[in-house]
């Protein structure tokens, strides 16, 4: 059953030890801001899938963060969320695996999970016709007695 937390509310995620997150909801619009991050728009045609991912990460990341605990600068002074910072900790790879675990991965097995439900007859796939040749019934089989 598919449970909607109409509230929207922020909520925090342990990313990494230490380190917890407050994370606004993966809703469609902020998938969809994020595809249209500036930094998405400017990779290169034909790169790699793996800087796709991370620029894409990143983008999500910088609308998702809305506060942070135990992230501090060089000195250890406590510091807030800004774009650059974030960017900085989606670069540590564990930060980048717990972000799209924790968070991206939820919202893809949400996706996932419709794709398994059987088409409906009234869908777009009512009244396909079929590609299949029929079976042809089976050889009788000769018996000895």
């Amino acid at each position: 059953m598919l449970t909607l937390d109409l509230t929207n509310a922020p909520q925090w995620c342990d990313l990494i030890p230490g380190v917890r997150v407050r994370l606004r909801p993966l809703t469609t619009a902020l998938m969809v801001s994020a595809r249209g991050d500036q930094a998405i728009a400017d990779l290169p045609e034909g790169s790699a899938t793996e800087e796709a991912a991370l620029a894409m990460a990143k983008a999500l990341a910088r609308r998702a963060i809305i506060a942070w605990e135990g992230i501090g600068d060089a000195d250890g002074n406590p510091i807030d969320p800004s774009p650059e910072a974030i960017d900085a900790l989606v670069d540590l790879w564990p930060a980048f695996e717990a972000f799209q675990t924790l968070y991206v991965a939820k919202a893809l097995l949400l996706d996932a999970e419709k794709n398994a439900s059987a088409p409906l007859p009234t869908g777009p796939t009512a009244g396909a016709k079929a590609t299949a040749r029929p079976a042809q019934d089976p050889v009788p089989i000769a018996r000895h007695g």
